[in-house]
């Protein structure tokens, strides 16, 4: 009776520890696509542990400074949200990893149909594959190197997509104040355009001089428009990284004035152990070494432990030990140990590459940058005297002492050299956060 009993409570425990299967559906697309709850947003925000963020509360009404709005791509930028699942499927290899193999059972039963013996025959095995347990040890850390590297590359991810962040807030920022400087030049050159018109009519000026102000007005008002199209991209770009609606408009804060780089050998040193794809690929490399590992291991002859008991239908018993294993004659996994040790060639290659290409674009960022801030310093130097000039022809035109032609004419030039110096300031932003991308840390870190 107590045996009866104590079968329905074996295999309830046995059962009990099985997985099952939940089916789970994919959202509508107004949920995927619906604005994030900004009080969560805010809640994350200020939680939010990067070495390169600092945590804060989240207001969209707000000006957003270039660290909120990395804030809020780190945490709410689509791609990176599926992204952070791969990292979750890595952590359930790496336990299956750990995980012993199950034993295999097989069980027969032969009923007595005739013959002189009186009983019907029977017999078990259960068996275990030990290959598995020779190979556990590189096949965990394959597992681990591999988790390791998923997790470095999501953090590269991370640290690009904050960084592109706060590049596109600065692309946002000048081109807002560009866009002024074209529409007023645009209106002034419409405003010199009339004035010609009115006086090519009076026969004062030639068609020529009509002409020039025309194509004039045709360039100013080309730029306004060119200047209005990339602000509007630049808008859409920047929502699209941090996961927010198209229609949001964002309001800005000024960055802080660019810090001067090192030079490119710093740079390049700070970057070999600071940027977190080159550990990417030291830790996939660390994977290559242990899937080599592994093929050589399954050179060897597989091998498998099976116990066996049975009773024939003459009520013999026997019971005894089963070994079974290959023979490496031909094959010995050296087709395995092949592309193993072609893959780990490979790997290498491109680590080496990847260091290759990371001083080469840390040299040419340096060198642009440095070429942006020399044209700056020149424009600059030169714009106070531009000034004085305009401001001296506007009140000679007010006196009636120039033509207000002329005094326009000047005040154009002097908006073209504020035009060039803001795109200048806003080439000389983006490298230097470009820079700090190829570095693979914050502008911070560079004195340090």
């Amino acid at each position: 009776m107590t045996r009866h009993f104590l079968y329905p409570v074996v295999a309830a425990t046995l059962l009990a520890g099985c997985a099952s299967y939940t089916p789970s559906a994919l959202r509508v697309p107004s949920d995927v696509l619906a604005a994030p709850d900004l009080a969560i947003l805010s809640a994350d925000a200020q939680k939010i542990d990067r070495p390169y963020l600092v945590p804060q509360a989240i207001d969209l009404s707000a000006a957003l400074t270039p660290n909120a709005l990395a804030v809020i791509a780190v945490l709410e930028n689509p791609d990176l949200k599926a992204q952070r699942l791969k990292a979750g499927v890595t952590d359930a290899q790496v336990f299956a990893a750990r995980l012993l193999p199950d034993p295999t059972f097989q069980g027969s039963f032969d009923k007595l149909l005739s013959g002189p013996d009186a009983f019907n025959g029977y017999a078990a095995q259960i068996g275990q594959d030990l290959t598995l347990l020779r190979s556990a040890r590189v096949t965990r850390a394959a597992g681990i190197a591999s988790k390791q590297q998923v997790r470095l590359d999501f953090a590269w991810a991370e640290w690009q997509v904050a960084g592109q962040a706060r590049l596109q807030g600065v692309r946002v920022l000048a081109l807002t104040a560009q866009l002024d400087i074209a529409r007023t030049s645009a209106a002034s050159a419409q405003r010199l355009f009339d004035a010609a018109q009115r006086a090519a009519g009076r026969g004062d000026i030639g068609a020529s001089e009509l002409d020039i102000r025309r194509q004039s007005l045709l360039d100013s008002a080309t730029k306004a428009r060119t200047a209005e199209s990339d602000l509007a991209v630049a808008r859409a770009d920047l929502n699209k990284l941090l996961g927010l609606p198209a229609e949001i408009v964002l309001r800005l804060a000024p960055p802080a004035i660019p810090r001067a780089s090192p030079s490119a050998a710093i740079l390049t040193e700070q970057a070999l152990d600071r940027r977190l794809d080159l550990q990417a690929l030291r830790a996939g490399y660390g994977v290559t070494e242990a899937q080599l590992h592994k093929a050589v291991l399954d050179q060897f002859p597989t091998l498998s432990l099976t116990g066996a008991g049975a009773r024939d239908t003459a009520d013999n018993k026997t019971f005894g030990p089963q070994i079974g294993f290959t023979l490496p004659l031909w094959n010995r996994n050296r087709g395995g140990i092949a592309i193993a040790k072609a893959t780990r060639e490979q790997v290498k290659a491109e680590y080496e590459a990847r260091l290759f290409q990371t001083r080469a674009d840390i040299g040419t960022a340096v060198a642009g940058v440095a070429t942006l801030r020399r044209q700056r310093v020149e424009l600059a130097s030169q714009l106070p005297a531009i000034e004085r000039y305009a401001a001296a022809t506007e009140r000679a035109a007010k006196r009636g002492d120039l033509a207000p032609v002329t005094a326009d004419t000047t005040l154009q030039a002097l908006r073209d050299r504020k035009l060039t110096l803001l795109q200048l300031d806003q080439q000389i932003s983006e490298q230097t956060i470009a820079l700090e991308l190829l570095s693979g840390g914050p502008s911070e870190g560079w004195t340090k």
